[in-house]
This record gives structure tokens, C-alpha cells and sequence, in this order.
């Protein structure tokens, strides 16, 4: 099911970020995010998560899912970030049911969940959100008008004796979960709701 992305081929200990979302559509911020996190988190690679349907976001601002897969793929121009279709080939929707099935799929992998600070504040709203801040490391990267918010969020005040502090970032990927650190580097304004405001589509 998932033997395209050749886990079995990793080496033991491998860093990967995962980094989910509708991608509705997929922009340089996305690629920002993902740079950073390969060179604070010192990670091998980063796999786009592009979701079928985000859970939390309406069907009706979604583009179609194949239309946003190949646009995605068509941004990335760095070998080490890989733009995949996981939860399609998973069958989950959730992301804890996707977290599970790939530990499950590669324990051998230092899998480390990726997130801007304005779905961190967000998170308490996520099926077992508790149990995915206990399944894998989880990295905030910090966004425009989000990052002190994010600080002082639910999620970080419950799990603030589990932050590490940014210049330990690079760790985070073979630390016992629970474990986060808030990345913050130069901020990239840009979202996908700007994009789909600016072309007169979604909401």
C-alpha cells in the first residue's frame, strides 16, 4: 500500500516531517515551512500529507483532490520534500489514524509532525489530540500574526514541560513524545486562503 514511498528502504533512524493539510491550493509558504523544518529540525526529508478531505474544513472550498495533488507537485523543486497521497492509499481522514498506520508501517522512522502556530492553537479541536502530541514529536512553525498566540495556547500550556527550547530543535526528531518546540524564522505572509480570496473562490 504505501511501497512506492520505499519505507523499507530507509535506514534505521531516518528524520522525516510530515506535514498535512488540504494543500487548497499548495503555495510557497508550504515550501517555506518545509525548508525550515529541514534545516532546524536537521531532517531528512519532509512528505507532503495532502489530505482527501480535511475534516475540519467544509467540501464546498475544497478543490478536487487530484487537482490539488498535481498542483502541489508541480511547487516542489527540492529533493528531500516529497509530495504524497498517504491518507488516500491509508484510507484515514484523521490525523492520529494516519500517525498510527505509519508507525505501525515504518517503527524504524523518527517521524515528527509539522504544523503552523495558527493550527497548533487550533489543535485541541483535532480527534485525540492529546494522543497524537504522545505518538510523535510535533514541531510549530511560526506564522504571520500567530506564533505568540500559539505560545500561550491550550496545547502549549498543557505540554509546556515538554517544549524544547529552539535552539534544541535539531533533537526533536529522536525525542520521547511528548515533545514540541515553536520554530520561529522568517515569516512568509502568504496562505491559501489569500490565494483563494484573491481568485474570487472558496469563502
Amino acid at each position: 500500500m504505501l511501497s512506492s514511498l520505499h519505507l523499507n528502504d530507509l535506514r534505521h533512524g531516518t528524520r522525516i516531517g510530515l506535514l498535512g493539510g488540504s494543500f487548497n491550493p499548495a503555495h510557497e509558504g508550504h515550501c517555506h515551512i518545509s525548508r525550515t523544518a529541514l534545516d532546524r529540525l536537521a531532517l531528512d526529508r519532509v512528505w507532503w500529507v495532502v489530505s482527501p478531505q480535511n475534516p475540519l474544513k467544509s467540501i464546498d472550498i475544497v478543490a478536487d483532490f487530484e487537482q490539488r495533488l498535481a498542483y502541489a507537485k508541480t511547487l516542489v523543486h527540492d529533493r528531500r520534500i516529497e509530495v504524497t497521497d498517504v491518507e488516500r492509499r491509508l484510507g484515514t481522514q484523521y490525523t492520529i489514524d494516519t500517525l498510527r498506520a505509519l508507525k505501525r508501517a515504518a517503527p524504524h522512522i523518527n517521524f515528527v509532525w509539522l504544523m503552523g502556530a495558527d493550527n497548533f492553537i487550533q489543535l485541541p479541536q483535532w480527534r485525540e489530540w492529546t494522543n497524537i502530541m504522545s505518538l510523535v514529536p510535533v514541531a510549530v512553525i511560526a506564522r504571520p500574526g500567530y506564533h505568540l498566540r500559539a505560545g500561550l495556547s491550550q496545547a502549549a500550556c498543557r505540554y509546556g514541560v515538554n517544549r524544547l527550547k529552539s535552539d534544541d530543535a535539531a533533537f526533536l526528531a529522536d525525542a520521547k513524545p511528548p515533545a514540541w518546540t515553536l520554530i520561529v524564522a522568517q515569516l512568509h505572509p502568504i496562505s491559501s486562503t489569500l490565494l483563494r480570496d484573491a481568485a474570487n473562490i472558496g469563502r
